[in-house]
């Protein structure tokens, strides 16, 4: 029993050396991967064996490429790309195909990638004239031509960018420097031009707008002068019919008065204006009296009797 004690402790004994000696802790930045059956998986696990494991890292691998190419004609440029690539986790197994199985799996991976970037520039290059090229176009079409490098490298591309993209001789150089400088001051000076245009557009249309605001504000001011100048003649004209229903009245008035007075001449003495003309005569010198009575006024009064026997009386004396 001891000796079955004994071996069992060199096995668990062992099985620890073994397992400090081949698990390695896997790191953020690495991926690990491992081959069964003819496919290459991925490692996700903490720990991993090292002896049947390979490691790569995750960080983009750079790519800078000088490249002369042929323009139509047999012109020669010069371009400069900068990128980047990184694996791509669902097409390990091309990577593998492409790098081998060595840590170095993605630089020789990128090596064959440059190579095929050089390519697809000079194919690009020698389907247009010199002047044609431009970076935005080629940009465009190594874009679209890399989404293809998943499944052919095992890369996915992250960055990719032209730098340049230059004539090799110096003197077509030139020549198309100053043709795009002449082509940039054409399109300014168009530019300018539109811009001018558009500001007179706008200026005219806001002038016209103002004028035709202004003749709006111009049609209501008169509106409202009509307004009030036919609102100062309504009341014009009503003060008028009310002075002249006033003047109407107190005519009426006064002829109704002269009426009354040619008809009954007596009544004179009691009118304001008799009371005023004899107060005014009391004043002046020589100033008489007369008392103008009808027959009807002496009539059944005591004083009035008495009057008549006066007159009566002087009447008979003289």
């Amino acid at each position: 029993m001891e000796i079955i004690g004994s071996i069992l402790g060199l096995l668990v004994l062992a099985s620890i050396l073994l397992a400090l000696f081949e698990l390695r802790v896997r790191q953020p930045d690495t991926l690990v991967l491992y081959e069964s059956k003819g496919k290459v998986g991925l490692r996700e696990g903490l720990f991993y064996p090292r002896h049947f494991s390979l490691l790569l890292k995750r960080a983009p691998h750079p790519v800078q490429l000088n490249i002369e190419a042929t323009a139509a004609g047999n012109l020669g440029v010069i371009v400069k790309l900068v990128g980047s690539v990184a694996p791509a986790l669902d097409n390990l197994s091309a990577l593998i195909r492409i790098g081998g199985w060595n840590s170095d799996a993605v630089a020789r991976a990128a090596e064959q990638a440059s190579i095929r970037l050089e390519g697809l520039v000079k194919e690009y290059a020698q389907q247009s004239e010199i002047q044609a090229l431009s970076s935005k176009g080629l940009s465009e079409y190594l874009e679209a031509q890399s989404a293809s490098f998943k499944d052919r490298f095992g890369l996915e591309v992250i960055s990719l960018a032209v730098v340049s993209l230059d004539p090799a001789d110096s003197e077509i150089a030139e020549a198309l420097r100053q043709q795009e400088e002449a082509r940039l001051l054409e399109q300014t000076e168009k530019l300018n031009n539109q811009a001018r245009i558009a500001a007179a557009k706008s200026k005219y249309q806001a002038d016209e707008e103002i004028a035709a605001m202004e003749h709006e504000l111009e049609l209501k001011k008169l509106a409202l002068k009509k307004e009030r100048l036919a609102q100062e003649d309504a009341i014009a004209q009503k003060r008028l019919e009310d002075e002249l229903a006033r003047s109407r009245m107190r005519l009426a008035f006064e002829k109704e008065e002269l009426d009354i007075l040619k008809n009954n001449p007596e009544l004179l003495i009691l009118t304001p204006q008799a009371a005023r003309l004899a107060e005014a005569s009391q004043g002046l010198k020589n100033a008489r009296t007369v008392i103008s009575l009808s027959a009807q006024d002496l009539a059944n009064t005591e004083w009035g009797e008495l009057f008549q026997k006066m007159l009566q009386k002087a009447v008979e004396k003289s």
